[in-house]
């Protein structure tokens, strides 16, 4: 009957609610709480879906930047030096852990530990 119930309350959202939503409910079957829009300089553990992957070449140091989607907001995950990190991917499901900041107002985590996992 739950199940019924939540079909029906779907109907009415927008595919981008009802992704939202699923991912939320993912991060937290994980033990992740979603980052709150004041979060900064504070050690976090997010699980999401990585929406977007980008090399920024620099002529000193290369990044690998991938935008973390939780559900709530997009999270920029940063690895100094990486120019491909297999698995890494858009659709990948990850669990990442490190100190969020927020550089240009940007929820960003620099050089995070990862963790590939299914996302249910």
């Amino acid at each position: 009957m739950a199940t019924l119930l939540r079909r029906l309350v779907d109907l009415g959202r927008s595919d981008d609610d009802v992704a939202a939503g699923e991912l939320r409910e993912a991060a937290t079957a994980h033990g992740c709480r979603p980052v709150q829009p004041d979060t900064d300089r504070e050690i976090v553990t997010v699980a999401g879906a990585i929406a977007a992957v980008t090399l920024r070449p620099r002529a000193t140091v290369p990044a690998l930047v991938a935008a973390l989607d939780d559900g709530s907001l997009t999270i920029q995950l940063v690895w100094l030096g990486r120019r491909r990190i297999a698995g890494i991917e858009p659709g990948a499901y990850v669990k990442v852990h490190g100190l969020l900041c927020r550089p240009g107002g940007v929820p960003t985590i620099y050089n995070p530990a990862y963790e590939l996992v299914p996302r249910g």
